[in-house]
């Protein structure tokens, strides 16, 4: 397995779908590991004599695993559940002949509730992690299909439960990272097949791909059949899409093909000119507080929102109570995730690398994504940096562009807009501080003669 799952994939997986991974590989006492343990046995980074000795010391019980109630999706789609497999496997649990019980010395009594006490801990950090899990997923659609190898296959000899269907359809990928194959699209229907989060990734599916492979029927409190595995996409082999290079690892240019705001607004035509920034920049918003950040990016979002070509993603990490409902109610594209600055850092960054995953895959196809962030403050920094580092223009394909909010550049942005809070509370236009803003390589985007005319205006404001 260690040849086909990366950790960084594991560990940011959910634990249902951990347990599933261990259920097929066949690992004895799996629910009693924890998630970090869990991980090591699936890697196979546990010596094979540890492992057998947890199996002959694992004493026959009944399943720990508790059937837990889950509610339907508020958005009227009765969600997948990610317990299903945990039930079933309790059902599989309880249906196996027990060994005959027999009286127990005083110290293999001592030894059995020391383990027990044990078994308890290691229940009560499963029980924490699912707890976990269930708060990461979407409104719309819980995890909860089974892991796949790569290419979204199933490891050899896995009993999948494959119905012998085959389904092909367009793929709508949710805001959890999970996603539909719908097969009337673009409506939903009770014939969509549900893909797990985990296919998601290792296929690199994005919106609009067109996906064939088997299906197996619904489980207990499920109400959509899963895919199997995928077999095709675009009509191409699903391991052949997979083997592709890595998005990490294409090649790539700097920013060359400018974005034309086209606005009325002072600010943001002053930003066109004299801080322009193009299809695969990394801007970064700075300013004190109150010196008009959230309203500039939204202005950026507005005029963006018009290019047919561009997939936009808002993510909201750290706002404002007022400013989540002020972004949802304007009517122009939702945010994908709506965090206050009560979430924490760890929340905050998982939510922004979800949106990042997203918008890798649509440049790795050849399409142009733009992920707009309010803000990058909440951030871990590293967290912060990397997802500003994820913008880049690919070489002869798509592209990935990141505008973000915060207080202080991070260092490493191609554009930098920085904003004076006096202008802004005098109500003087354009708010831009042109002396502290900056476009890296300015000449690719606006010409020779444009980049001349940018430092020439610069070198005004300094003297003003």
């Amino acid at each position: 397995m260690a040849t086909v799952l990366e950790r960084t994939e594991l560990e940011a997986s959910p634990l249902a779908d951990l347990h599933a991974i261990a259920d097929q590989l066949g690992l004895d006492g799996f629910r009693r590991l924890r998630k970090a343990e869990l991980i090591d046995r699936i890697l196979g980074e546990q010596p094979e004599e540890a492992a057998k000795d947890d199996a002959a010391a694992e004493e026959p019980e009944e399943s720990s695993a508790r059937p837990r109630r889950r509610s339907e999706a508020d958005d009227g789609e009765q969600a997948q559940s990610d317990g299903a497999d945990d039930r079933d496997e309790t059902d599989e649990a309880s249906e196996a002949p027990r060994p005959k019980r027999r009286g127990r010395t005083r110290a293999e009594r001592a030894s059995a509730k020391d383990s027990d006490a044990k078994d308890s801990d290691a229940k009560g950090d499963d029980a924490n992690d699912d707890d976990a899990d269930a708060k990461d997923s979407a409104r719309k659609t819980p995890k909860g299909a089974d892991a796949r190898g790569r290419g979204g296959k199933a490891p050899k000899g896995a009993d999948d439960g494959d119905s012998g269907e085959l389904a092909e359809g367009v793929v709508e990928v949710l805001g959890n990272g999970s996603a539909f194959l719908r097969i009337d699209p673009p409506e939903p229907s009770d014939r969509d097949v549900y893909i797990s989060a985990a296919q998601v990734r290792r296929c690199e599916l994005v919106s609009g791909d067109r996906v064939a492979g088997p299906v197996r029927t619904p489980r207990r409190s499920e109400r959509y059949p899963s895919l199997v595995r995928i077999d095709t996409i675009n009509g191409d082999s699903a391991d052949a899409v997979s083997a592709g290079a890595r998005f990490e690892d294409l090649p790539l240019d700097y920013p060359s093909e400018r974005f034309a705001l086209e606005s009325k607004d002072p600010t943001l035509q002053a930003i066109e000119w004299l801080t322009p920034f193009g299809r695969g920049s990394r801007v970064l918003i700075v300013g004190a507080a109150r010196a008009g950040k959230t309203e500039t990016l939204r202005g950026l979002r507005d005029a963006l929102a018009s290019s047919k070509e561009l997939e936009l993603s808002l993510v909201l990490a750290g706002a404002r109570p007022e400013e989540l409902a002020s972004w949802q109610q304007d009517g122009a594209s939702a945010p994908v995730v709506a965090l206050s600055f009560a979430a924490s850092a760890d929340t905050q960054g998982q939510a922004v690398e979800r949106a990042i995953d997203a918008a890798k895959r649509v440049a790795a196809r050849g399409g142009h994504a733009v992920v707009l962030i309010d803000g990058l403050d909440g951030l871990h920094p590293h967290a912060a940096r990397k997802a500003l580092a994820a913008a880049r223009n690919l070489h002869d394909s798509g592209s990935l562009t990141v505008i973000a909010t915060a207080t202080q550049p991070f260092g490493g942005e191609s554009t930098v807009i920085a904003l004076d809070v006096a202008l802004t509370s005098t109500g003087t236009q354009p708010i831009l501080d042109l002396a502290a803003s900056g476009t890296l390589k300015p000449e690719l985007l606006v010409g020779d003669d444009g980049a001349k005319a940018i430092t020439q205006a610069r070198a005004s404001a300094l003297e003003g």
